[in-house]
């Protein structure tokens, strides 16, 4: 039964990857296939503030079950996210100083933070 489990969790995971990298590849199809107009706003930020919501929540289960060690590489892997922010920042006529200033500075201390919790 774990291994079943274990199975259909990481086809999750690589399914949730491949649906990540279809809204970067394909923005437009991915967006009408989710099920909102590509140009709704709206529907655009309630998406990404429930993806930011579950990004706090999911490394506090990962201390709360594994302890600070493990919690330490979900932050390292977590830093992608603030990478991918400010790239998206940079490549969208936005300002360095927001690209490093908030995004990059976020993933430096996730970095920073992680690599204390997973090696100290």
């Amino acid at each position: 039964m774990h291994v079943t489990a274990l199975v259909v969790a990481l086809i999750g995971c690589a399914g949730i990857i491949g649906l990540g990298t279809r809204f970067l590849l394909t923005p437009r199809r991915a967006t009408l296939d989710f099920g909102v107009a590509a140009d709704n706003l709206r529907a655009l930020t309630a998406i990404k503030g429930v993806r930011d919501i579950t990004s706090g929540v999911v490394p506090l289960v990962v201390w709360a079950a594994a302890g600070p060690a493990t919690l330490g590489w979900a932050l390292v892997a977590a830093a992608l996210t603030p990478v991918g922010d400010a790239i998206i920042v940079r490549t969208n006529g936005g300002k360095l100083s927001t690209a490093l200033g908030i995004h990059g500075l976020t993933a430096g201390l996730l970095v920073a933070a992680g690599l204390v919790l997973a090696l100290g």
